[in-house]
């Protein structure tokens, strides 16, 4: 495919990078900023420069990777050079049909990548709706793909619900990795040991839970023995309400990326 990536940020090398790795793919990329360009040729061998290309063919694929708050301004100098190219926005927020208006264009889809995909274990939930054809839904997901696991989402409000869980979820997992370093750290450990624990500990247990056909709420029991160490910290985790703090977390999250599109997608 020939596809055009408009900003050449983390999650744009990202994808980038997976791309390059597939081969087979001409990749274009547009970005202001030189040195950015400079080391994505070095490392991928991208052709890129500053400039919007005047016009674009039909079997492109765009790829708008700039910062939502820029969004509009770039679709409405793209609109009269993309000549029917298919458009996948991974800017969050921006919803369909102001992509779509903005654009002049029903070839359009929506994805929420995370940033795990800059180690090529991303998951990226996916949309567009009837008017996006199924050879351009194979091509948004080959893009992506590229990046780690693709998701198809029913409906458009199904961005906001991953976002919750895996668009935002390694901030969460960061967050309690922090937390176990810490705790490791008072216990006596150096923070470099106590971080290589906490690392190795989440990574195995991750694995375990892919691994096994059991329900990981049944993993941890597992772990638990009656009157042990495990469940002393685990009845302290609930006394203190953890589990429904990030239920309730994640749920804050959708709320604010419902009321994000809702500000972002005006004119």
């Amino acid at each position: 495919m020939r596809i055009t990536f408009i900003g050449g940020g983390n999650m744009a090398g990202a994808i980038i990078g997976g791309l390059a790795r597939q081969g087979g793919h001409r990749i274009h990329v547009v970005e202001h900023q030189q040195d950015k360009l400079d080391q994505l040729a070095a490392d991928f061998g991208v052709s890129g420069g500053q400039a919007l290309p005047e016009r674009f063919s039909a079997d492109d694929v765009v790829v708008l990777a700039v910062k939502p708050q820029q969004l509009r301004e770039l679709c409405l100098a793209l609109a009269p050079r993309l000549n029917g190219a298919l458009t996948v926005s991974i800017a969050a927020g921006i919803r369909l049909d102001a992509l779509r208006r903005w654009l002049g264009s029903e070839r359009v889809a929506r994805v929420m990548p995370n940033t795990p995909a800059m180690v090529g274990k991303g998951v990226s939930g996916l949309y567009a709706d009837a008017a996006v054809s199924a050879a351009d839904r194979e091509a948004a997901e080959t893009v992506m793909r590229a990046a780690g696991l693709t998701v198809w989402l029913a409906d458009e409000a199904g961005i906001d619900d991953i976002t919750c869980v895996s668009g935002s979820g390694p901030a969460y997992v960061f967050y309690f990795i922090e937390s176990m370093i810490e705790a490791g750290v008072k216990a006596g450990f150096s923070e470099a040991q106590a971080r290589e624990l906490a690392l190795a500990t989440f990574d195995g247990a991750v694995e375990l839970a892919r691994q096994s056909p059991l329900p990981v709420a049944e993993l941890r029991r597992n772990v638990m023995s009656k009157g042990g160490t495990t469940e002393r910290a685990i009845a302290r985790f609930e006394a203190e309400g953890v589990k429904a703090a990030i239920v309730a977390g994640a749920m804050d999250c959708r709320d604010r990326s419902i009321e994000m599109g809702r500000e972002l997608s005006q004119e």
